[in-house]
This record gives structure tokens, C-alpha cells and sequence, in this order.
């Protein structure tokens, strides 16, 4: 078992977010004597910090009734984030497990066997992005976007089903692409990395005189991969626990968007294929096997002020997803067949909403959304012999209508309240409220007390994927809605226009907790409702930029997750710790980052794993004008060995994940 953290990441970050609030007394010279923002004051700044994830419409991030984690496109480059998940794990409470098939986010202690990401609503510039199948939220080389696309990720923790319905139970991820005017022109660039990892991509963005402005973009990713090794498969007639081969990743991305006026179209597509090392669901060890997730979406949104008070958004949308799994799965007599395992999922539907400002205090939201799920399939055969095991054809609708409003009591005080009523075809009707006090008790101190509630509605592939074979599972149409309600006290603090110092203090209740667990009756796996899970802790986060360049940022977690029983929930640490800091190198006209990540230990189904450390390092050009840009990144620089819990699917008790690795890039801007 690899060792388990022993110190207290928290004390050490209560430290240092006492050094980044009163900056050196150089650095504070430096800044105060800076043009621009120094010469603001303090409110004003905070002012400018705007999101727009929260409530659907733009605050400020000291007025939104979330503790907000913004991450830009500059952090990404220079951390050398090469997925969504890689860049999520570094926002407190979060952290990131692989099954080396996929990529699973987990926040305040909860990541549930099974899940593939639906309780976090993941937008892509404010469209909803999980399927209509399993309401996956893509974060690992199956996502929609090329991390280089990106100008920003908001993360909102807590529950966000007040504004946006089903999924939205941990938080709401916003990925907001950049604009033709942000890559300036016409962008190649090439990676090559360690297991045979290379990427390609080619962008183009443009501007017109007219505000007209296009964004186009092409990637191609691969990932030879290495041989496994899995002790429990160490046995004679499977290949002394080595999975030879299986471990490859292949992607493509495309990706468009078009802006003129009030109008802005988007378009976005991936195809990966995986291979599967790990034997999962009863598979034959060490034989070829493979996953297909094909997914695109479109969207045509509008977005006007229709007079100084009144303003509108509308938006015409539709996404597909599709899924294809490949495996050799044993026979009784020693042989083994081919099992096809799939799933097809389309919809479409609309989103309009109104923001209204002519009420003296009040910010006014109120919206509709209709989504029609055109398709829901699921099937599953055998080859040779050929059998049908699964042939299921399903529709609905998810309807909503929601309100919030943002009422100003004076000029230190606001209250933020939101509904949402939400129907759905397969569970029936569902009230999302969510109350927030936020108030400044000073220009560089605000308070915020949070309550929210929000529900997950069971998808299809939990109600009704059933394959009555070894390895397969049963169907549960009678599971019934996860509903969640959480408290949250956050305490936000900004010496200046550079730094920021956050707590979070957290009581999370969930009722009706849906998990996959073996039916020991049956042998088949099935989805169902737990009676009550909670969790309650504490985040506490620092941020600063010095006059001279140098950004660093540390954040640590404290969380208890448990059922009703007061067990402990399986792959939920009790502490993190992440910490950053990227300075300038003027000799090479570069940037030096190095990031630290660490979870302390976790239950598996069985057993438990060893907390662990992992710290990357990245060296890069600092220009973001035209001519050559490169970077060298060694990630998991010390070849730390660690693991994540497996599931009930599984008979590992946990996946390795990679050790060292170098990746390489190199490009030009025309």
C-alpha cells in the first residue's frame, strides 16, 4: 500500500494564505506603483472580476452566491493542463480517479462506483453538454474541446439545479472557448511524449471590421501506451498479470464557432477510441478490447438588450452521443466470443431567458428550457454465436421554467434567491431553491450564507441497461431521484487587485443515493437508492500575482463523507492538498510552473489505497505574439507510484495510474 499522508496540509496552508495576504513589502511597493489597476480602488477592481456561470447572467465574483474558481487560458499554458480533468484537479474540494478507460471527477468526498460524471453540469460556453444516455460529463480525451480552445473555466461548487435542473448536484463546470480575436490568426502546433503520446492541431481565428469574428479548430491525439501489470490477473494462462498492448488512446476534435451580432453559432465534435487493459465486467484478461464514444452538439444562440433595463437570451440546440463497446468475454468450454455492447442517444430543444434591471434593487432572471430526447437506445449481442441480450428503445422530454432574483438591501447587502421547477417524462415534477446572504463587511471582506438544494435524475443507462449474463447487470426501473441539500459558509478575502483568500466551511445531506453494488444473489451488478449519505468540511484557498511575475496558488481540503450507517464512502480522501506557483525566466524569455497534488488515503470495495503526491513541472515560452511558441512538461516528475479505487465492476481492488512522463510541443502563430 503506498504510504498515507501523515501531515496537515491545512495548518501549511493557513500559512501560506497568510504570506500571500500581506505580500512582501517590495512586492506591495512594486504593485502599488504600477499603472492601471493599481490606481483603482479596491471595489472597483473587484468589480471588473466578473462570471457568468452562478445565475445565468454576469456578477461579480464577490456578488455571485457561490465561492467561484476561475481558471484562464495563461494558467493552462503554463501548467500544461492537457484535459478538463487535469485542469479541474487543481480547484479545491475536486479530485480526479481513472479506471484507464475514463476520467472521474469527485468533489467534497463523493465519487460513487459507477458514475460517469453526472452530478456536475458541464457547459460549454453556457450549453449544456451531458448526454441524454448516461449523463456523462466528459472530462478526459473523450471531452468536446482541445484545452487549447479555451479562455477560461468557472467552477460554482454546491448545487446549482435552482438555475439549471437535473446534474447540476456537486457543481456547475462553464468552459467558455476563446474568440477569433484571442488566437489572432492562423495556429499549428505538434506534440510528442512519452508511451508514444503526440497531438496535432491546426486553428484559425479572424476578425472582421463589421464585430464578425470565426473561430475554427482541427486536433488529432494518440497514445501508444505501455504494458500493465495488475497482481490480481498473476496466474498461470493469463499472462502473469500483464495486460500487453491494450493501454491506447486515439481522439479527434473539430470544433467551429461563428459570432456576428447578436448572433453566435457553435459546432463541436469528438471521436475517441480507448483500449481496455483492465479485464472489466468479466472480460478475458490480456485479449483486445475496446470503447467508442462519438459525441457533437450544435448551438445557434441570440443575446440582446432589447432596452436599457431589458435584456434577452435565446438559443436553439441539439447533440448526439454515441457509444460502442468491443470485447472477448469467456465461454464455459475455454473458447471465447465477441460481445458488441451500444448505445445512440440524440436531442434537441431551446433555452430562452430574460434579465430585467429596471426594478430599483433587484436583478430580475426568469427563463424556460425544453429539451426533447429523440433517441435513448441501448443494445447489446453477441458474435458468433450470435444472441441479443439487450434492445432497448426509449424517448422524453425535460422540461423547466426557473427564477432568481438579485435583491441589493443597501449597499453592503444582497440576497440572492432562486427556483426552478422541473418536469420530467420519467420521474415526474421537481422544485429547486436555492437562498444566498452575501454581505461586505468590508471593501476587501465579503460573507456569504448559502443554501441550496438540487435532485439528479436517474438516466437511462442506470433504469434500464440489464444484460443477464456473468459480468452484466440488472435493471432498476423503480430507482427514484437523488435530492441533495447543502449549507455553506464562505468567507472571501482580497488584499488587493493580485491575491485572494477564501474558506469554506460545508454540511452536505444527500437522500437517496444512487450506487452500483453487486447483487450477491444474482452475480449481476444493479443500481440502487442508499438511504442517506452526508459530508461536512472545510476548503480553505490563496491566490497571488506579485509585481515581478511570480503567481502562486495553494489550496487544501478537509472532508468527512459518509452513509447512514457512518462508514466511510469508498475512493472519498479526507484531505487535499494542491499547490502552484509559475515565475518568470528572462534568460529564455519562458515561464517555470511547477504544481504539487495530494490525496491522503481511500477506501476501496474491500480494502483501501495509500494517500499519495504527484508534481508535475513545465517549462514554456512566454510570448503570445506571433512566430514559434514551445514547451517540455514532465508530468508525475518523481514517479511516484499510486492507484484509484476500482468499482464493483472490476476485480481489481485499484488502477494504477501513469508514472513519469515527458511530452513535448512545439508551435507557430502566422
Amino acid at each position: 500500500m503506498i504510504p498515507v499522508i501523515r501531515s496537515s496540509p491545512l495548518s501549511a496552508l493557513i500559512l501560506t494564505a497568510a504570506a500571500l495576504s500581506f505580500p512582501p513589502a517590495q512586492a506591495a511597493e512594486d504593485t502599488a506603483g504600477a499603472p492601471g489597476l493599481a490606481d483603482l480602488p479596491l471595489e472597483q477592481l473587484m468589480q471588473m472580476q466578473t462570471v457568468t456561470s452562478a445565475s445565468r447572467f454576469e456578477q461579480s465574483l464577490s456578488e455571485a452566491p457561490s465561492s467561484v474558481t476561475v481558471l484562464t487560458s495563461q494558467e493552462i499554458r503554463e501548467y500544461g493542463w492537457r484535459t478538463l480533468g487535469e485542469a479541474l484537479a487543481s480547484i479545491p474540494g475536486l479530485y480526479v480517479s481513472s479506471d484507464r478507460n475514463y476520467a472521474y471527477l469527485g468533489a467534497r468526498g463523493f465519487l460513487r462506483p459507477g458514475d460517469y460524471d453526472s452530478r456536475f453540469l458541464l457547459l460549454i460556453d453556457g450549453v449544456r453538454s451531458n448526454d441524454n444516455l448516461y449523463d456523462q460529463a466528459a472530462i478526459g480525451t473523450d471531452a468536446l474541446l482541445d484545452m487549447a480552445l479555451v479562455e477560461r473555466i468557472e467552477y460554482v461548487p454546491g448545487p446549482g439545479a435552482a438555475v439549471y435542473g437535473s446534474n447540476a448536484l456537486f457543481g456547475v463546470i462553464n468552459v467558455i472557448t476563446k474568440s477569433g480575436s484571442a488566437l489572432g490568426g492562423v495556429r499549428v502546433a505538434q506534440s510528442f511524449g512519452s508511451l508514444g503520446e503526440r497531438r496535432s492541431r491546426v486553428s484559425v481565428g479572424a476578425h472582421g471590421q463589421d464585430g464578425s469574428d470565426l473561430v475554427l479548430s482541427a486536433t488529432s491525439y494518440a497514445r501508444r501506451g505501455g504494458d500493465l501489470y495488475f497482481p490480481e490477473f498473476d496466474q498461470l494462462g493469463t499472462g502473469n498479470g500483464i495486460a500487453h498492448g491494450l493501454d491506447w488512446d486515439r481522439a479527434r476534435n473539430l470544433f467551429a464557432k461563428l459570432h456576428r451580432g447578436a448572433f453566435t453559432f457553435s459546432a463541436g465534435y469528438v471521436a475517441r477510441t480507448k483500449g481496455v487493459p483492465t479485464a472489466s465486467f468479466g472480460a478475458v484478461f490480456d485479449a483486445p478490447g475496446s470503447t467508442r464514444d462519438t459525441r457533437a452538439y450544435a448551438n445557434l444562440a441570440y443575446e440582446s438588450a432589447v432596452t436599457a433595463d431589458l435584456s434577452v437570451a435565446a438559443s436553439l440546440f441539439w447533440g448526439r452521443a454515441d457509444y460502442l463497446g468491443l470485447g472477448l468475454y469467456p465461454d464455459g468450454d475455454g473458447s471465447a466470443h465477441l460481445n458488441v455492447d451500444g448505445a445512440h442517444g440524440a436531442w434537441y430543444g431551446t433555452n430562452v431567458h430574460m434579465t430585467y434591471r429596471g426594478l430599483r434593487g433587484h436583478k430580475l432572471l426568469a427563463g424556460i428550457e425544453l429539451q426533447h430526447n429523440r433517441r435513448r437506445d441501448q443494445f447489446n449481442y453477441d458474435v458468433a454465436p450470435d444472441m441479443s441480450w439487450l434492445d432497448d428503445r426509449r424517448r422524453g422530454n425535460r422540461d423547466a421554467a426557473f427564477v432568481e432574483d438579485e435583491w441589493r438591501i443597501g449597499p453592503r447587502t444582497i440576497v440572492n434567491a432562486g427556483l426552478r421547477y422541473d418536469r420530467n417524462s420519467d420521474i415526474g415534477a421537481r422544485f429547486s431553491p436555492r437562498l444566498a446572504l452575501i454581505r461586505t463587511l468590508t471593501p476587501s471582506d465579503t460573507l456569504k450564507l448559502i443554501y441550496g438544494t438540487a435532485f439528479r435524475t436517474p438516466n437511462a443507462y442506470e433504469q434500464y441497461y440489464a444484460i443477464p449474463t456473468p459480468g452484466g447487470q440488472e435493471a432498476n426501473a423503480q430507482l427514484r431521484p437523488e435530492d441533495i441539500r447543502t449549507r455553506e459558509l464562505v468567507w472571501e478575502h482580497r488584499p488587493d487587485a493580485y491575491g485572494k483568500v477564501s474558506l469554506s466551511l460545508f454540511h452536505y445531506q444527500m437522500h437517496g443515493l444512487i450506487t452500483q453494488a453487486l447483487d450477491a444473489s444474482t452475480g449481476l451488478l444493479q443500481f440502487t437508492n442508499t438511504q442517506r449519505a452526508t459530508a461536512h468540511g472545510a476548503e480553505l484557498a490563496a491566490e497571488h500575482t506579485y509585481a515581478n511575475g511570480v503567481r502562486v496558488r495553494a489550496n487544501a481540503s478537509w472532508q468527512q463523507a459518509a452513509d447512514d450507517g457512518g462508514q466511510a464512502l469508498v475512493n472519498s480522501p479526507q484531505r487535499l492538498f494542491k499547490a502552484g506557483v509559475s515565475l518568470p525566466w528572462a534568460a529564455l524569455d519562458a515561464r517555470l510552473a511547477g504544481e504539487w497534488q495530494c490525496a491522503s488515503q481511500r477506501l476501496t470495495e474491500h480494502a483501501r489505497v495509500g494517500g499519495y503526491c504527484s508534481a508535475s513541472l513545465v517549462l514554456g515560452s512566454a510570448g503570445a505574439g506571433r512566430g514559434w511558441d514551445w514547451s517540455v512538461a514532465l508530468y508525475n516528475a518523481f514517479d511516484h507510484a499510486y492507484a484509484d479505487p476500482a468499482g464493483p465492476a472490476f476485480v481489481q481492488e485499484a488502477i494504477v495510474r501513469d508514472g513519469r512522463s515527458v511530452v513535448g510541443q512545439l508551435g507557430y502563430r502566422f
